[in-house]
């Protein structure tokens, strides 16, 4: 792969807001096609649509190992706010700018550019597909290669997964590894409930579980002691919380090792009591313009810990706490599986309180 890559990126809003679509393609220097895809993104306006497209795009980049990129976009108004020249003064793009800004970090190098719509005609074609499907669209003929194979040489990294409900967390990273994104395997999956489905999911597909109940331990320190005899026998590396409801006592073993994902940006609405829908409904009657995920390193306190990513969604007047909550789990099945890459690749250091991604 080379590490120049030249990435094509649009957006569009049939109606503004109305049904909108982000779309990419991404070429290395030898004008190799290595990604070309598009997201349905549903009612929302097109300078969203746009940012979307490259912020994914960016991603991809950077899921690749690109040192160094240009991106061209035939949004005049988002390559000049990137470019400094256009203040960003609506509070919806405020948080998808400085998105861009972190990615852009991540690269030796990172231009981009205007070019005229005629000359974009890839992804503004993938748009238009995705507008008319109403669904995401990949034209690669081979999975998704814009996620970084993993060495198959390296020994894959043991998880621990804790769940509380459903396990759609836990299914979608178990996708992750059987298509080969990540390279690590689920050793083991604490349930808090017995009667939960993500139990005979996990059971489902071969996978070992054990139930640990806080009401069948006399106190938090022996239930604790009993998910860290559970996590050890298992030879675990990471521990990581999906939909795990459960206040339990980290031992020093696994200090920056537990990583939870939580359905808003934190410092905001975190806290006990804060999970599923609690939190998009506070979102909605605190009149948020924005919400998103953050995947944090755990502590002993709920919702804290350094946080490790967070991504954005828009949030609409005519939202209820489900259909928000939809929205944000898209981004949580995103934010999850690149913090478990980053771990896997060795790319996070915990200074303190704030967590460094190494390039």
């Amino acid at each position: 792969m080379s590490a120049k890559l030249i990435v094509h990126t649009d957006g569009g809003s049939r109606g503004n807001p109305g049904p909108a679509a982000a779309g990419f393609v991404l070429d290395d220097s030898n004008g190799r096609r290595l990604a070309a895809r598009a997201f349905f993104l549903g009612e929302t306006t097109n300078n969203v649509a746009e940012y979307t497209a490259l912020i994914r795009a960016l991603e991809a980049a950077v899921g690749l190992g690109a040192e160094q990129i240009t991106v061209f976009s035939d949004s005049e108004l988002l390559v000049r706010q990137i470019g400094g020249r256009y203040k960003v003064k609506s509070d919806l793009i405020r948080p998808l700018f400085d998105e861009v800004r972190t990615l852009m970090g991540r690269f030796e190098a990172c231009n981009i550019l205007h070019v005229r719509r005629e000359k974009n005609q890839d992804a503004d074609r993938l748009v238009n597909l995705a507008l008319d499907a109403g669904h995401d669209v990949d034209e690669m003929p081979t999975g998704r290669p814009d996620a970084k194979l993993p060495d198959p040489s390296a020994k894959p990294l043991r998880l621990g997964v804790l769940i509380s409900g459903g396990g759609r967390t836990m299914t979608n990273i178990l996708d992750e590894i059987h298509q080969g994104r990540i390279n690590a395997e689920i050793s083991v999956v604490i349930s808090s409930r017995s009667t939960v489905a993500g139990v005979a999911r996990a059971r489902d597909v071969g996978l070992p579980v054990e139930i640990v109940r806080k009401k069948d331990h006399p106190d938090i320190d022996a239930f604790s002691r009993r998910i860290e005899e559970v996590l050890a026998a298992a030879e675990v590396d990471l521990v990581v919380q999906g939909g795990w409801l459960c206040l339990w006592k980290i031992p020093q073993r696994y200090k920056d090792r537990v990583m939870n994902i939580h359905p808003a940006l934190l410092p905001s609405f975190g806290g006990q009591g804060m999970w599923g829908c609690n939190v998009h409904q506070a979102v909605l009657q605190a009149g948020c313009k924005v919400s998103g995920c953050t995947v944090h390193f755990c502590t002993n306190q709920y919702d804290k810990g350094p946080i490790i990513l967070q991504r954005c969604c828009p949030v609409y007047d005519t939202d209820t706490p489900e259909s928000l909550g939809a929205r944000v789990f898209e981004q949580e099945c995103i934010a999850y599986i690149d913090a478990i890459r980053l771990f896997v690749e060795n790319k996070i250091k915990v200074d303190g309180s704030i967590v460094r991604i190494q390039k």
